[in-house]
């Protein structure tokens, strides 16, 4: 073959492998951690990771899944290539959801039983820490700044604002009945938080700890008690904001400048967690009751794939 061409294929070639990435899937009810190549748009493989396994976050350098299977009491860490346990981190009872802090050393934990946030430090793999919430806490995130880590109680009704550095809570905002997911934009200036039973999205300023907007998501032809509104991704640029709506199958894009929902796209069935890629130009659906995972192609929005993976998808954690 000429050299310029065989040149242009290893460019080809390259390009083809900086794109590529790996999308992993909790199966709560198959006890199994799927692996899906979104690119290809297939199931690659699923791997037994432990009992009824929900929240799933990954390491900032790419290398360790951390892994929530809550009726073993432990957060397990895998290896993201070969899904090998290294490791396990002491939880406390029924973990369902975490969130890492920016620069990786701690791990926030929700023990809805215990009505409390187990604070870890990952690399001695020990609880460092109990801090009392309201009850049922379930969502929770970490500022990108490290400032604030927000526990949202379902039952309760409140997002508590704990301060990073003491551990302690500094402030309390009440919200929409049962909060399910709190995100913070990249910024670290809003909070974002879902009610499941009002079926609302609440914005919140990081400052003032004041609501900004609050948006109902009303779907013509859907009705009310179907909506209920969980997990939330918002992008780099804050342009736009995307709520995955529970049983009522869609995920609601809202503009994140004039908090306008502009479209619904309609998903697999109970529609759980959600996730972008790395370069953002697509959304990954959890639909537990359809048993797949919905691919978005977010130039377009536009739901291009759907994948079955298993019984039950809830997390969902992708790798560059």
């Amino acid at each position: 073959m000429h050299p310029i061409k065989m040149a242009g294929m290893a460019a080809v070639l390259l390009a083809t492998a900086a794109q590529a990435e790996t999308v992993f899937v909790t199966l709560e009810k198959d006890n199994a951690i799927a692996v899906l190549d979104p690119i290809e748009g297939k199931l690659v493989k699923t791997a037994p990771v432990g009992q009824r396994p929900r929240g799933i976050a990954i390491s900032k350098d790419g290398k360790t899944l951390f892994v929530a299977t809550s009726d073993d009491n432990t957060i397990r860490m895998l290896d993201s290539e070969t899904l090998k346990e290294t490791g396990k981190l002491p939880s406390g009872e029924d973990p369902e959801t975490f969130a890492l802090s920016p620069d990786g050393k701690f791990m926030y934990v929700s023990n809805e039983d215990d009505a409390e946030v187990t604070v870890i430090d990952i690399a001695a793999k020990k609880a460092v820490g109990k801090i009392k919430v309201g009850v049922e806490p379930e969502g929770i995130t970490v500022s990108p700044d490290n400032k604030w880590t927000i526990s949202a109680s379902e039952t309760t009704n409140m997002l508590h604002w704990i301060d990073t550095n003491t551990r302690q809570i500094a402030d309390n905002t009440l919200v929409d009945p049962r909060p399910r997911a709190v995100t913070f934009t990249d910024d670290s200036q809003q909070l974002w938080a879902t009610s499941e039973m009002a079926g609302t999205l609440t914005i919140i300023d990081a400052a003032s700890k004041q609501i900004v907007q609050n948006i109902k998501l009303d779907v013509q032809g859907v009705s009310s008690d179907q909506i209920q509104p969980v997990g939330i991704a918002i992008d780099k640029e804050r342009r736009y904001g995307y709520v995955a709506m529970g049983p009522a199958n869609r995920v609601a894009v809202i503009n994140a400048q004039t908090y306008k929902v502009e479209k619904f796209l309609l998903v697999g069935q109970r529609v759980w967690n959600l996730a972008f890629s790395p370069d953002q130009k697509r959304l990954y659906t959890t639909n537990g009751v359809s048993n797949d995972v919905s691919i978005i192609d977010l130039e377009n929005h536009k739901v291009v794939k759907s994948v079955a993976v298993g019984r039950y998808p809830w997390g969902v954690a992708v790798k560059p």
